[in-house]
């Protein structure tokens, strides 16, 4: 799994990109591959058990802009997180339905802003 992780995320480019935080899109690349392989029928993401079915799945369709878009909303979180692992997994799992809007919040932001 992680090297099918590794190619999905297109890591090494990533590293290019972001060749700072070589450690922290290593944190994610493993717990992406610790949630695919685990053996239990359900995963807690998002205060809820979803079937592993359904987390492995999405969690395997995350590309190279996806880990990009929840770096950049990690790091613009200024709320106490008191479950780093639990918070970072839903974020990962929720980036394939939730990082179009982000762009477009953000473009329309800009636009009434006078900044586009």
């Amino acid at each position: 799994y992680r090297t099918l992780v590794k190619e999905n995320i297109d890591y090494e480019r990533l590293l290019e990109e972001h060749p700072y935080d070589h450690d922290l899109i290593d944190g994610y690349v493993e717990l992406i591959v610790e949630t695919c392989c685990s053996r239990r029928e359900y995963i807690r993401v998002n205060q809820e058990d979803m079937p592993r079915d359904l987390v492995k799945s999405r969690l395997l369709k995350l590309g190279k802009e996806h880990i990009s878009y929840v770096m950049e909303c990690l790091r613009n979180n200024t709320t106490h997180v008191g479950n780093i692992r639990a918070y970072t997994l839903s974020a990962l799992y929720n980036a394939p339905v939730t990082i179009d809007q982000h762009y477009i919040s953000l473009v329309s932001h800009d636009m009434s802003q006078g900044a586009i």
